[in-house]
């Protein structure tokens, strides 16, 4: 069920024209500079894989992934739930330089993910990796490039403001980086969530780092597969929303893991049934480059930029009963 925000008093900036216009520049603008700054090039990314390969990602290993029957090879496909490990693959099978790397357009169905102001079951991210040497894995290169990737979306941000005035948004460059148990150390009382809020509240530009693997009190700030980020070389970039008064987490992302953290991580996790994927077994192998990589979520980036209160308004989606009325009420339209 929907858990709708509604702020007060809500108008758009911006008509629905306007915003399909914005929409527009914002995803043409940030592509070229996310490429640019990080030395990335564009290629066509799959909508479903076949699962046997293990290619596909399971997120926190409880969401079910859309599966449909092929009548032509007799077999199944999955539609993704992320590329991260298809990312992987391609660095290798397409032979990138060390310091180069790709990013794709992801389009995925989530059918068990919640509906609220930041949730559909529609997802939309640019997905990217890079190929890094073994100098780079370490929290220096992690921060290096989130500050990089701040930095885009900053001057993206600047640019569609230059082009739409009346837009509000003010972003800081300034990134806070706190581990998710200095966070918990921080705020002991709090929810993950609770602590996200006050965290961004504060200080406007956050990286939660470390995430996935079990804090002090025994839980953990999130989930996270045990098979793509190095728990302890990961994060999330979240900035604060003035117009729904919390925090926004714009992407995850992480040093992917090598042979040791995968072996240590499938094991924690309790998914050693893993090693006996083709993907996996690669990685164990150590045949896979070693690569840093995230998604940056466009219907969010949109959302943050174009002040806007609900997901819906920037994407096409379905939506529940709840949902509906309530943005009805609010003055919140919906796409």
């Amino acid at each position: 069920m929907s858990n709708l925000i509604a702020p007060e008093s809500y108008r758009s900036s911006l008509s629905v024209y306007e915003t399909q216009i914005a929409i527009g520049k914002i995803k043409r603008v940030f592509e070229d500079k996310l490429g640019q700054t990080l030395h990335l090039s564009r290629v066509s990314a799959p909508l479903f894989v076949e699962p046997k390969t293990g290619l596909n990602d399971n997120l926190s290993g409880v969401e079910r992934p859309v599966e449909f029957d092929i009548k032509e090879t007799g077999t199944n496909a999955q539609v993704v739930q992320s590329l991260a490990k298809w990312k992987r693959m391609a660095l290798h099978n397409y032979n990138f330089p060390v310091g180069t790397g790709l990013y794709a357009d992801m389009n995925a169905i989530r059918r068990d993910d919640r509906m609220d102001n930041l949730h559909s079951i529609y997802v939309d991210q640019w997905d990217w990796e890079k190929t890094i040497d073994i100098a780079s894995r370490n929290l220096d290169f992690l921060k290096e490039t989130v500050v990089a990737i701040v930095n885009a979306i900053c001057d993206a941000a600047d640019t569609i403001k230059g082009q739409f005035p009346v837009l509000q948004a003010s972003l800081s460059r300034s990134v806070k980086f706190i581990s998710s148990q200095e966070l918990e150390d921080l705020y002991p009382n709090f929810t993950s969530n609770e602590r996200e809020n006050a965290i961004c509240k504060e200080f406007k530009t956050v990286f939660i780092m470390q995430i996935g693997d079990i804090l002090k009190s025994g839980f953990k700030h999130d989930d996270r597969a045990p098979d793509y980020d190095d728990w302890s070389l990961n994060g999330d970039i979240m900035f604060w929303s003035e117009t729904l008064g919390c925090a926004m987490e714009l992407s995850s992302m992480g040093i992917r893991v090598d042979a040791k953290s995968l072996d240590y991580q499938l094991t924690k996790a309790n998914c050693d049934n893993r090693r006996e994927l083709l993907y996996h077994q690669k990685l164990l192998a150590g045949e896979l480059p070693l690569c840093i990589g995230g998604g940056i979520g466009q219907s969010r980036l949109c959302m943050l930029l174009l002040d806007k209160a609900h997901v819906g308004e920037v994407q096409v989606s379905v939506w529940d009963k709840k949902t509906l009325e309530g943005c009805k009420k609010a003055g919140i339209e919906l796409l």
